[in-house]
């Protein structure tokens, strides 16, 4: 199950996602099991590579604070330009590429933390990175467009 953390209006919600079949979730608020129907079933979708940079967190560490507004999914335009989107919901670590910088598919250009754990964000396809759209820092969620690649 994936955990999240909220406050709305002053209260505290721990809400749990279960496994999702067809298009039934299972859900827990505070304690309190739901089974929550989607309006439509999950599409499938292309993920960028993820792979695990090795650097983990050890010890007492307190977790990142629930961020309380996560960047929005911006739109791109359609033609030659790709978007490189996040493969799960974390905090951005690293971006490791600058705009005007040429990549090639499978190079690594930033590192996003999720769960504890470092996780590597690799291209899908090469080209000229034209727009960061996100900041060191940022909270972010699944699918998430973090920079755009001409």
């Amino acid at each position: 199950m994936k955990e999240y953390k909220y406050k709305i209006n002053g209260m505290k919600f721990t809400v749990s996602v279960g496994d999702i079949v067809d298009n039934e979730a299972q859900v827990e608020v505070n304690g309190v099991s739901y089974k929550v129907e989607l309006d439509r079933k999950p599409k499938a979708s292309q993920k960028p590579a993820l792979s695990q940079s090795g650097h983990t967190n050890h010890g007492n560490v307190a977790a990142a604070p629930v961020a309380s507004k996560p960047v929005a999914k911006p739109a791109v335009s359609a033609g030659a330009a790709e978007a490189v989107k996040s493969p799960l919901p974390g905090t951005v670590m690293s971006i490791d590429v600058n705009v005007g910088d040429t990549v090639n598919a499978g190079d690594k250009v930033g590192v996003l933390e999720a769960m504890k754990m470092e996780n590597d964000i690799r291209t899908t396809r090469g080209g000229k990175v034209t727009k960061i759209l996100v900041s060191v820092g940022d909270a972010i969620l699944e699918g998430t467009d973090i920079m755009i690649i001409e």
